[in-house]
């Protein structure tokens, strides 16, 4: 066969193929065009739901700064003159109530954000400060259950102070242990350990706490825990 028929052949099957598919796309028109439609649609719902949701977490953004702002206030003293403009508090649990409140409106108002994730949690944190520790303890469950292991291991933390403090210890230990066994970028491993081991001072259980100081100092010796370790070992003076 030569090159010319082989030339001839081939374009009459692209001509044959490319008529095929006209003779469908004709024949199935309504479809085509439904596809194409949804196709389009779909592009437009990701693209401005994309959008939205940047707009949504900056929003957030914002407000989580001015809840920053109440967390950060200062307390009046008495026969000091507050500066103008300056939003003071008669005392740390009245700041930290009134920040819970704008953290807890964030997190509510700007669900499935990081900002509202963020959120969440020093809502628990200021919910605890405030005394208000029902609230806070079903706050930080929320976060410490969360997919984000960074924000999960602080709000473990402290959940595991707010059981010390309520008189469930074996729910404080399990806690740090979990932290310590598997640590984040915000809490490390020798953090967890540390604190398990002030809880453990706190408790009339010396021998476990200095079995973890022990440890700490020989494992972080150049670490902020390991010194602290050192520190509580040391003899005293």
């Amino acid at each position: 066969m030569d090159t010319q028929t082989r030339h001839a052949l081939k374009s009459d099957a692209f001509v044959t193929a490319t008529k095929s598919g006209l003779h469908w796309i004709d024949d199935h028109r309504g479809k085509v065009y439904t596809a194409a439609i949804v196709v389009v649609v779909l592009c437009l719902v990701v693209i401005g739901g994309y959008f939205y949701n940047q707009q949504r977490n900056a929003q957030a953004a914002v407000e989580f700064g001015a809840a920053m702002d109440v967390y950060n206030a200062p307390i009046a003293e008495p026969g000091v003159a507050t500066a103008p403009g300056v939003t003071t508090y008669p005392s740390a649990a009245d700041r930290a109530r009134a920040a819970a409140n704008k953290f807890d409106a964030i997190a509510t108002k700007y669900r499935f954000t990081v900002t509202a994730d963020n959120a969440r949690y020093f809502a628990g944190l200021t919910f605890f400060e405030a005394g208000e520790n029902a609230t806070a303890e079903s706050t930080l469950k929320v976060v410490a259950a969360s997919w984000d292991r960074n924000l999960a291991d602080l709000a473990k933390c402290t959940l595991a102070t707010l059981y010390h403090q309520t008189g469930r210890d074996a729910s404080a230990i399990d806690l740090l242990n979990q932290v310590a066994a598997k640590p984040s970028s915000t809490v490390s491993s020798s953090q967890a350990k540390l604190e398990l081991a002030q809880l453990y001072d706190s408790s009339n259980r010396p021998d476990d706490a200095k079995r973890i100081y022990a440890d700490l100092k020989d494992k972080d010796k150049d670490g902020m825990a390991g010194r602290i370790a050192a520190s509580k070992l040391a003899p005293a003076k």
